[in-house]
């Protein structure tokens, strides 16, 4: 005697709820949150960016004294705690999976190391012609303009339209803020971009929240 749930939909809309009901339960155990993956970077910019248009704003103006060095160090450390947090839950997230989506990852990831890698080593060879403020921009804007071509790229490997728009806009602003100069860039990229980090976080998770 056949179980009731063996048996096949009975017709294509129940297979699609099936197929919706199957995805939703597989990103729960995934654990994959939004907020988890774009909070941590979200409060880098916001916090980070911030701090460099604070130190270095418009036309050399400084609105909060600090020592130069302070801004750049805090926002490197607050990109690189992003990076570990979002890294460990990352790993936690996919711990499971293997195969082509797994090596898809890994590339990916490789890819960022490599892209600012290169980045890192050959820009210095430019700055040092430019004035201080210019040197600052060139690194900002190249550093912000790589990292939405790099969320592009992997919105195309994965098919995700929200990477994808995220790429898009952050490519928008770095061109905007590039234009604007040398600290409106900074305050540009830090409420633009880290917040439109974290707003993206906030609405895909709602998404999520109501398909469920």
């Amino acid at each position: 005697m056949e179980m009731d749930d063996e048996r096949p939909p009975a017709n294509p809309a129940e297979s699609l709820r099936l197929i919706e009901q199957e995805r939703a339960a597989a990103e729960r155990g995934l654990g994959a949150h939004p907020l988890a993956f774009f909070g941590p970077w979200g409060v880098a910019w916001l916090a980070g960016f911030g701090l460099i248009f604070l130190r270095f704003g418009p036309d050399g103006r400084v609105f909060v004294s600090m020592p130069p060095w302070l801004p750049v160090l805090g926002l490197f450390a607050l990109l690189l705690g992003a990076g570990v947090v979002s890294g460990y839950l990352a790993g936690r997230a996919f711990r499971h999976i293997r195969g082509q989506s797994s090596a898809q990852g890994a590339m990916y990831g490789l890819s960022w190391l490599l892209a600012f890698l290169g980045m890192g080593t050959t820009l210095p060879r430019f700055a040092g012609h430019l004035p201080e403020a210019e040197a600052g921009l060139l690194f900002g804007s190249v550093a912000v303009g790589l990292t939405g071509a790099l969320h592009l790229a992997g919105s195309a490997i994965w098919r995700d339209r929200s990477l994808f728009a995220l790429g898009a806009w952050i490519i928008v602003i770095n061109i905007l803020g590039t234009a604007a100069g040398p600290g409106w860039h900074s305050l540009i990229v830090s409420v633009a971009g880290g917040g439109g980090m974290l707003l993206l976080g906030v609405v895909i998770s709602f998404r999520q929240r109501r398909r469920r």
